[in-house]
């Protein structure tokens, strides 16, 4: 799996830079990506990572037709951030189901790692919905994610994965500022994040 593995690898990394560019070529580079890591977690047995990314397909679809036309009037989607209320929500609803789906896969299949493998899945899916929508919150969902998963790849000796997730790391905090900059304009003045 080593040469798909490492093709899905670039595909990744293409893909998070390209979003963190806001460019719509950020999502047939995802569909490569999500489409190749089918094949790879099977042979790892990490079932949630592969029923993610298979999800995931469906979701760069749907993310690549949500930026293009998503926004006002048909037009493309603008950063845009959540109410305090939203991202409580998203808490709740992330850590539910991991701490679920977790219980399920260690009772009902032989795992490697049932939970780690659950809350990738669970923060994935509020992550990727989240970006879909262009919302900078994502960015800190897919951080918690990347730092997760350098763990559990390398545990399962998917050490080129889990450099990816690593390089990931990087690009998501870059990424992150990036979206933070537009949110704030070209001409707003930075405040101190208390009071952002």
């Amino acid at each position: 799996m080593t040469w798909i593995e490492a093709i899905a690898a670039v595909a990744g990394l293409l893909c998070v830079w390209l979003v963190g560019r806001q460019s719509i070529l950020c999502w047939p580079a995802g569909l490569v990506q999500v489409t190749l890591y089918v094949f790879v977690f099977y042979h790892a047995k990490l079932y949630s990572d592969l029923l993610l990314h298979l999800i995931y397909i469906v979701l760069q679809i749907y993310g690549w037709y949500a930026w293009l036309h998503g926004g006002r009037g048909g037009g493309a989607l603008a950063v845009t951030t959540l109410s305090n209320q939203r991202r409580l929500l998203w808490l709740v609803v992330t850590f539910g189901a991991a701490a679920g789906w977790g219980a399920l896969m260690a009772r009902t299949t032989d795992a490697a790692l049932p939970f780690a493998d659950a809350f990738t899945l669970a923060a994935s899916l509020v992550a990727q919905w989240l970006q879909t929508r262009k919302k900078i919150e994502s960015w800190v969902w897919w951080i918690g994610v990347d730092v997760v998963a350098i763990v559990m790849f390398a545990n399962r000796q998917l050490y080129i994965t889990s450099a990816l997730y690593a390089a990931f790391l990087v690009l998501c905090v870059t990424g992150f500022a990036q979206w933070r900059r537009e949110l704030r304009g070209p001409e707003a003045p930075v405040l101190p994040a208390r009071l952002a």
